[in-house]
Order: C-alpha cells, then structure tokens, then sequence
C-alpha cells in the first residue's frame, strides 16, 4: 500500500482516505461488500459507508478489518491513527451545516478548480454578499443562523494565505459580475474585494465575457478539489436537489475536461481583473 501524505487532518479528509484505504485492501483480497459484512456480523451499507467516508470506522471495526485483511503492524497503526483522526470534532461541526461534508473537504484541500455561472464562490464572498445571499435563498432563515453561515463564509477564507495557502484557480461567467446581490454598493464592495484577492500568488481569477457565447457549463457549478493526502480528488456539484461528491475516474477526467475548455474561453486574470474593476466602477455610478 502507498504511504500516507502530508495533511492537516481534517476529519472529513481522514475519513475519506481510510476509506480509499479500505477499499483498496479489499479489492486486493477479491473480496465484495457482501463477504466483507458477513465476517463482520454488520449491514453491507456500514461496510460502503465506511469505504466512501460517510462513517468514521471505529478501533473495533479496525480491528477486525486488520484480522480480515491479514495487514501489516505498520498499516495497522495508519488504519488506527486514521479511524481516531476521523472522530475528531472539526470547527465547522458546531455549526451543523447542511454542506459540512464539502467545509470539511475545503480545509485540507491542497487546491480547488472553481466554476461559478451566477454568484460569486463562497470562499470568496464578502460579509455583505454572503448575507444577501442567504437572505435571498430559498430557506427561511432566522437572523441569527444567516449570522452563523456568514461567520463561515469569512472563516473559510483563511486557507487563502497562510503557509498552507490554498491553490485557487476561479473561472466566473461575467453574469455573476452584473447581478446586483444585495444591490449595487455590495456588489460593487464585492468586486473590488475580488480584484484585491486575485492579486494574492496562489489565486487565479479569469471571467468568460458575454461576446464568447456558448459553453459546455452554462447550466453548472462545481468544484474540483485536490489533495496533498492519499484522500481522493473529488468533485462537488451543487444544486437546489442537494449536493454530489464525484470521485470515479471518468467524472474528475469529464471535469477536468471541461474546467481546462472553460480557463481556454474565459480572459487571462490581468485581463479578467481589469473587466471586473470597470464593472464595480458600473455599479458605484
């Protein structure tokens, strides 16, 4: 098996690298699922839950994962280590947010391709933007709980700098630079603070203008993240039916496919920062 990477350890991230661990130790056996739940006296479903990192996998679950799969001392302490890494509290959780999963993902995630078609990318919002956001939304939230999800927004943002800053690569339609959110004194706050953070060495912000017409993700947003873990690449796709986390081989290759098309039509970031500063100038008029 591979050695385990460098990480920060977030537990949703740890989760999912014991389950591609799990995984892998199981297919090399030829074992399935089914074969898998019935030497561990439990449901087929805990057995994928704990393989995709749904569910954190306990020191017994480890341990009779480690008789079954005859491992090695060695691994046998990764697999431990991982399973304790998982059931840690990450600080996101106290905020019992519907997309945790994909915070947990952001904060160990070594860099995220980005496209937007409509609003700004959260991790960039600002406090303004966010709120009108979720005021706008389709859930009725109390003041206090859009204070809450605002307050993530912005906490969320620390993986822009630091020493572990975050790989950043954004590609927006302009659509999401003309609408208004909040009205025309945020959105014009909104892309004068998107010009400053494109000036930072790990972002890359580009716009695809009207006049280039027609591409493959007019009807799409997502994330591709990648990770410095042995945790898989994953894409998150987001949308009123709920959230989609994709990490087979022929849908991160579909995306990527795509972002690379999208960075090919859309302005450099030189020029795609110019674009979007006449545009705040637009809304300040």
């Amino acid at each position: 098996m591979p050695e385990a990477r460098s990480s920060t350890g977030s537990p949703t991230v740890r989760r999912r690298e014991l389950g591609t661990l799990l995984r892998a130790l199981r297919n090399e056996r030829g074992l399935t699922v089914d074969q898998v739940a019935t030497s561990l006296l439990c449901s087929p479903s805990k057995v994928s839950r704990m393989e995709t990192g749904q569910r954190g996998a306990t020191l017994r679950d480890i341990r009779d994962l480690c008789q079954l799969y005859e491992v090695t001392d060695a691994l046998r302490d990764r697999m431990s280590r991982l399973a304790a890494e998982g059931k840690q509290p990450g600080w996101w959780q106290s905020y019992e947010l519907d997309f945790a999963t994909y915070v947990g993902l952001e904060a160990d995630a070594a860099a995220i391709s980005c496209y937007m078609s409509s609003v700004i990318p959260g991790i960039l919002q600002t406090p303004e933007y966010a709120r009108a956001m979720h005021e706008g939304g389709y859930q009725d939230y109390t003041d206090d709980r859009i204070a809450e999800h605002v307050e993530v927004r912005i906490r969320r943002q620390s993986r822009l700098t630091g020493d572990r800053a975050l790989r950043l690569a954004v590609v927006l339609d302009e659509a999401a630079l003309h609408r208004a959110v909040g009205g025309r004194t945020v959105m014009a706050a909104q892309l004068e603070r998107l010009a400053d953070i494109s000036e930072l060495p790990y972002v890359d912000i580009q716009v695809i203008p009207y006049e280039a017409g027609a591409h493959p993700a007019m009807d799409s947003n997502f994330n591709i993240l990648e990770f410095d873990s042995d945790s898989s690449d994953v894409v998150y796709v987001e949308g009123l039916v709920g959230w989609l986390y994709l990490d087979r081989a022929q849908d991160l290759d579909r995306y990527w496919q795509v972002f690379e098309r999208l960075r090919v039509m859309a302005w450099n970031p030189r020029d795609s920062t110019k674009l979007i500063n006449n545009i705040a100038k637009l809304h300040r008029a």
